[in-house]
Parts: C-alpha cells; sequence; structure tokens
C-alpha cells in the first residue's frame, strides 16, 4: 500500500484497492534508502529486521510465506519483527488484530488474517468484525476483546506508527535491517529481490557487528 494514497481514505474498498509498489523508485536503481538517524534496537543484544505490513495489502499476503521462510533462516542474533502500518485511522483496528493475537500468543493465526481477507473476501477492518472473526478461530471472546482494548496493545500499536515515520515507510511491505536501512519490492522491482537486498544489508550489518 502506498501511503500518500491512503492518507485521506476510509472506506474498506479503498483500502483493498490500493497498490503497493512504488515503480518509479525501482526504475531510479535505488535499491534501498539509509537513514539519516539510526534507530536503537527495541530487542537487547540483537539486530533487528522489521516487516512493515498491512493486512489489507495484497502485496504483502503475496509475501507472507516468503517472509517466514527467511524467518526460519536468521541467526539466533537476529529479531525478526512484523510492524502493522495504519497510513490513516481506518486501519488501525488491523493492528490492534496483530497486537491482539500477540497478546493472546495466537501468531500462528497471523498468515489465516491474510488468507481471511484476500482468499475468502472477509472484510476483517473494524472491531466488530475482526472480533467476531477471532472468535470463530476459538479464542474466547472477552478475552480477545479485554487484549484488543488493552493499554498494552494499544501502546504497540503507537509504537508501530512511531517506527513507520522514523523509518520514513511509504508503502508496504517495506523491509527494515539494523536500524539503518529500509528496502521494499517497491525499490527493487520484486519480492524475491527485495529479500535478497534485504539479506545483503543484514550481512552487511551483522559483519559491523562483529
Amino acid at each position: 500500500m502506498i501511503k500518500t494514497i491512503f492518507k485521506h481514505t476510509f472506506s474498506a474498498l479503498a483500502i483493498m484497492g490500493a497498490a503497493a509498489f512504488i515503480p518509479a523508485m525501482a526504475q531510479s536503481g535505488l535499491k534501498y534508502i539509509t537513514l539519516e538517524t539510526p534507530q536503537p534496537s527495541d530487542t537487547p543484544d540483537k539486530v533487528e529486521v522489521l516487516e512493515f505490513f498491512s493486512y489489507s495489502c495484497s502485496h504483502c499476503a503475496e509475501m507472507e510465506p516468503m517472509f517466514q521462510d527467511w524467518k526460519k533462516k536468521l541467526p539466533d542474533n537476529v529479531a525478526f519483527i512484523p510492524v502493522p502500518v495504519a497510513f490513516n485511522a481506518s486501519m488501525q483496528p488491523m493492528q490492534h488484530l496483530y497486537y491482539s493475537l500477540v497478546a493472546l500468543d495466537k501468531t500462528d493465526l497471523h498468515p489465516k488474517v491474510f488468507n481471511a481477507i484476500h482468499k475468502e473476501g472477509k472484510k476483517l477492518f473494524n472491531r466488530d468484525a475482526i472480533i467476531n472473526w477471532a472468535a470463530e478461530q476459538g479464542i474466547n471472546k472477552d478475552e480477545f476483546i479485554a487484549a484488543y482494548d488493552s493499554f498494552g496493545v494499544g501502546a504497540k500499536a503507537k509504537r508501530a506508527a512511531e517506527l513507520s515515520d522514523l523509518y520514513q515507510v511509504q508503502a508496504t511491505p517495506s523491509i527494515a535491517v539494523g536500524g539503518k536501512y529500509l528496502t521494499s519490492p517497491g525499490m527493487t522491482g520484486t519480492y524475491a529481490s527485495s529479500l535478497l537486498e534485504a539479506q545483503a544489508l543484514l550481512d552487511q550489518v551483522l559483519a559491523g557487528n562483529q
């Protein structure tokens, strides 16, 4: 998804219809950006790889299995952290959905959210729809509501928004590496090449930390 498209759009139709890639960036040959101010890791003693995503982004749904495979191959000193992006208020419920799954130790349902939206046509874009879907997955409804509305989940959603701004995320999916670099399929041209670029940047960061 592209940030400018969502800034003032609040309908589910617009959420589903936006593209993620920025072709001009790929054509320019810019494969990643370097942050002027490196960001510290929130995970002690580990290099962070942040996956900026949105459940409503079809490209994120396509890449999710690739991210899962890549995550399994990362060394122990690397923390892979999904970060749900909300380019406007209409996308915030999906942030709460992700962090509610984290709070309830139900991240095994994370890929199923993509399937529900992009393969089953479920519109999980508001609180009620999300709560009903979670209950259908066998999660206790009251426990999910308590997590969804909790201070902790709200704080994590706020932190996700801060990270999106700090890393200058303009589209999803995007990948931040080591608090220094940001790449995306929109910059490299393809899903696979964005992961290769992210791995190369990670190798560079890890080599510098030795």
